[in-house]
């Protein structure tokens, strides 16, 4: 079973939530909070690995965090995969967009008012929405804990049922 950590970051600004929007392997366009894989084997802290994430693919320098805001855990045994997600705030942050991922993943990145992110994001992609959505809502101060299981050989059939 592969293993892998992932930050993930909320940016509010005074048009909305940040969004980025991903390049997947097959083709496909999806959007999400900025960040990405942290690669604590090589020393780098979840902070210092979110940072750099949201700066490579928004341009933005977040200046100083909260959080998490909350963890996610999902499992995919289908395709041999765990993933857990930390979702930290921003609170202050410095620079403009200027996407320019040096992984060719992130092709865009905009605010996007509270009322259009559900339509950005996609029902499709529950583990980002809901929590997301959830916490856009209630602005909660507690980190809270998300799990999913993720049924499917492959991404275009995945299958994702939230587990508490």
């Amino acid at each position: 079973m592969r293993e892998w950590l992932v930050a993930s970051a909320v940016v509010e600004g005074p048009e909305g939530v940040l969004l980025v929007q991903n390049r997947r392997r097959d083709g496909s366009l999806d959007w999400s909070p900025p960040g990405g894989v942290i690669e604590v084997h090589e020393g780098e802290s979840v902070i210092d690995g979110l940072t750099r994430e949201v700066q490579e693919e928004t341009g933005i320098r977040v200046t100083s965090w909260a959080g998490p805001l909350w963890e996610l855990v999902a499992t995919a045994e289908d395709m041999g995969w765990r993933m857990r997600v930390e979702v930290h705030l921003a609170l202050t942050f410095e620079g403009e967009l200027q996407p320019d991922d040096p992984d060719g993943i992130v092709v865009d990145a905009r605010f996007v008012t509270i009322d259009d992110c559900e339509a950005h994001v996609g029902p499709n992609q529950i583990m980002i929405l809901e929590p997301l959505s959830a916490w856009l809502a209630e602005r909660w101060t507690e980190s809270r804990a998300f799990q999913y299981r993720v049924d499917g050989a492959a991404r275009a059939e995945m299958k994702v049922t939230r587990l508490g």
